[in-house]
């Protein structure tokens, strides 16, 4: 009986052990340095989540970023990273990749490149894949989570995987979406300090692209995003300083009219209210990215 005990014992860590390495998980806080994307440990509140998938975004046994995904989409919500500073050249040669972890239990975690050959159909139906945008003339694979946002060459390939990936027009994604990337680069480059916690996502409204008479991967109707940097120069200029801690931003996906405008995150928050499946409790960023302030020293002794 002992031993059968003992056997049970080892089966259930080893279980453990698995799902801590899982890279689809029931909470971001489950997984270990899964939550340091994440201002306070914290994902956005108010999105009802009933169908989708918490991905810990996994490249090279080491979680990078986290991305709310919908699979019957084949979209991801969300994407939220830590900014690193960077001189923001951007790398092609990275290969794309896709998530195991969507389809089925087994595995590392990792995120893994997508094979030359065939693709077993279960990962089709799961999220997009490569064929999906090959014969896609007026879209291209636009990343939440951007290259020009990393440093380290680990965290950039791992911005190359299809989950982190949403369909954005042309005329935008290379050009209002690319300047602003690259404003917001050299804003946080100049004036954060500390880290600049990001989330990026995006609004849908039924538009798809299909593929074999199928819908298959949802357009976005609008790109917004919002950073998080407590720890900023108080001697900014006044115009940069407005900006922070926190800032939002949005845009249509179209060739035209595209223009990038920035808000603050609670009317971003107002605005998303009206265009996702959230509650009217919906924050981007736990306690609306107010620093927590430090304990007056005549309490110390007393807690």
């Amino acid at each position: 009986m002992n031993l059968i005990l003992s056997l049970a014992t080892v089966f259930g860590v080893l279980q453990g052990a698995h799902r801590a390495t899982a890279t689809v998980v029931e909470d971001f806080n489950h997984v270990e340095r899964c939550k340091d994307s994440l201002y306070m440990g914290t994902p956005p509140h108010g999105i009802i989540e009933t169908h989708l998938r918490k991905i810990c975004q996994r490249y090279a046994n080491r979680p990078r970023y986290v991305t709310l995904y919908d699979p019957d989409k084949r979209v991801p919500v969300y994407s939220a990273y830590t900014f690193k500073k960077t001189e923001g050249d951007r790398r092609v040669d990275y290969p794309w990749m896709y998530e195991p972890q969507l389809a089925e239990t087994d595995g590392d975690g990792n995120m893994l490149t997508f094979p030359t050959g065939y693709l077993h159909k279960k990962f089709e139906d799961s999220q997009a894949i490569l064929d999906d945008y090959t014969d896609v003339v007026l879209y291209e694979r636009g990343q939440l989570n951007p290259d020009q946002h990393q440093s380290d060459p680990h965290d950039r390939a791992a911005t190359y995987t299809l989950t982190n990936v949403v369909p954005e027009m042309r005329e935008f994604n290379r050009g209002p979406w690319r300047s602003y990337l690259e404003h917001i680069r050299v804003r946080l480059n100049n004036y954060c300090r500390g880290t600049t916690y990001i989330v990026t996502g995006v609004t849908t409204a039924g538009h798809m692209i299909r593929r074999h008479n199928q819908d298959r991967v949802a357009i976005p109707e609008e790109v917004w995003s919002a950073y998080c940097c407590t720890d900023y120069d108080r001697n900014a200029p006044h115009d940069v300083r407005i900006r922070f801690p926190s800032q939002g931003a949005m845009a249509k996906n179209a060739k035209e009219s595209n223009d990038v405008r920035e808000l603050p995150v609670q009317d971003l928050e107002n605005f998303l209210k009206t265009r996702m499946d959230v509650d009217q409790n919906l924050q981007i960023f736990y306690d609306n990215c107010v620093s927590p302030s430090p304990l007056p020293l005549y309490l110390h002794h007393t807690i």
